[in-house]
């Protein structure tokens, strides 16, 4: 970038970009010592100039129509900052690389679903599109595939991606409180949205984050087929303290990998040896393990969740277009990714945590085995902690590996057994 004098525009003021807004007000000089580029924000929009916020601003640079920012001419680089997959969030960014500005954002849901088509467009008018933010929080993974390891063959990628979900997980475990009790502590801090915090739950936040990785460690354009992909919603204190007792954590982990050149995405909680380094890793912390020829493994970490590690990735970000880094926004040209086969979700092999409640009788137990024979599924360890107050009994069984084909077999006879009460919840082991 030429210009000495560079105006900003900031579209979205919530906790993100209130942080954001901040920080460059707070940090100029510094700035303008480092990149030798005196910046300004000039524009700045957001639902309601109304709302109370923690800091002052000029109100002669509000936009109530954020498309207005993407076209004035004035503004050198945009922070994208709403958040949505599609809708105003597409065009403000599609309207402002037309416009030839820079843009900037944390949006992983708009990357992974129109990431290709963005980043052909920055491409063709020779501007950044930077996403740091979207991925690992305040952790410079995107940086470190794109720069770092240029030259190394990536084959698989691990991580703890989701903030929210690792202190849920974490304060269960250490405060002995019921998952909805954590959740509402975790929204307090800001960890979790406030009103739907589905998105991070379920796993659709992670999955996202695993298509960008995916994208820029393999060179390979933005996959959208169906993934495997669980949340967790249904994991209980139980199952928490049962995996303890059994030397295991329970993470949700993002993990992509090639197997047999064909790419294989998912998401999901998983059961993790406790002396495996990702397994300890708590509290609204993120990490990724990167596996690459010839470097071996990569590990970074760091604080995943909440304005302040996303706003430190927004700033390294804008420091990167301030010295003039004009790159590739998925490390490569457009033309140059090509998609990929994805693996067959069927074939996947490994073990399994299963806890289901049933009827305490005679009988039950020989009734769940043969299940499990059926579909030629060996246990490995099975746990029964009866309640005879209530004539139940809760049942933990860990499976030797098989295919994902016959465990959808198991849970449909699981789920028509007379003695299961409730539908089984299950956990993949991560057998690395």
């Amino acid at each position: 970038m030429n210009k000495k004098n560079v105006n900003l525009g900031i579209i979205g003021l919530g906790q993100i970009g209130s942080r954001l807004y901040k920080e460059v007000i707070l940090k100029r000089k510094d700035i303008e010592v480092k990149t030798g580029k005196k910046i300004n924000i000039i524009a700045i929009s957001a639902k309601s100039i109304k709302k109370k916020r923690n800091f002052s601003f000029n109100r002669k640079i509000f936009f109530k129509n954020p498309l207005n920012i993407s076209n004035n001419p004035k503004v050198d680089i945009i922070f994208e900052l709403i958040g949505l997959p599609g809708g105003i969030s597409k065009k403000i960014v599609e309207t402002a690389l037309k416009n030839k500005k820079h843009v900037i954002t944390a949006n992983k849901a708009l990357i992974a679903k129109n990431g290709d088509y963005l980043s052909k467009l920055a491409e063709a008018n020779k501007v950044n599109l930077e996403f740091e933010a979207a991925v690992g929080g305040g952790i410079p993974v995107l940086r470190t595939i794109k720069d770092g390891l240029i030259t190394n063959k990536i084959n698989k990628v691990v991580g703890i991606l989701n903030g929210t979900c690792n202190y849920i997980l974490t304060k269960m475990g250490s405060s002995k409180e019921s998952f909805s009790n954590v959740l509402k502590k975790a929204q307090l801090l800001g960890y979790a949205e406030p009103r739907n915090p589905k998105f991070d739950l379920n796993g659709a936040d992670t999955l996202a984050k695993v298509r960008i990785l995916s994208a820029l460690a393999f060179n390979k354009k933005i996959s959208s087929n169906q993934c495997l992909m669980d949340g967790i919603e249904n994991i209980e204190l139980k199952d928490i303290e049962m995996a303890d007792r059994l030397n295991f954590r329970i993470k949700l982990l993002g993990i992509t990998e090639l197997i047999n050149n064909k790419l294989f995405e998912r998401v999901h909680p998983c059961l993790i040896r406790k002396d495996k380094y990702i397994a300890n890793i708590n509290g609204a912390m993120n990490a990724v393990i990167l596996n690459g020829k010839p470097v071996g493994q990569s590990v970074l970490q760091g604080e995943g969740a909440g304005p302040g590690p996303t706003s430190s990735a927004l700033m390294s970000d804008l420091l990167s277009v301030l010295r003039g880094n004009i790159k590739y926004p998925f490390g490569l040209p457009h033309i140059k990714r090509k998609s990929i086969r994805n693996y067959d979700i069927n074939l996947y092999s490994n073990s399994l945590y299963l806890r289901f409640e049933v009827n305490d009788r005679p009988g039950v137990l020989s009734s769940i085995t043969k299940i499990f024979t059926k579909n030629k599924i060996s246990i490995k360890n099975l746990i029964q902690n009866p309640n005879k107050l209530n004539n139940k009994a809760s049942i933990v069984i860990i499976t030797h590996a098989n295919s994902e084909k016959n465990f959808k077999k198991l849970f449909v006879g699981l789920s028509k057994n007379k003695y299961v009460i409730k539908k089984p919840i299950f956990i993949r082991i991560e057998k690395n």
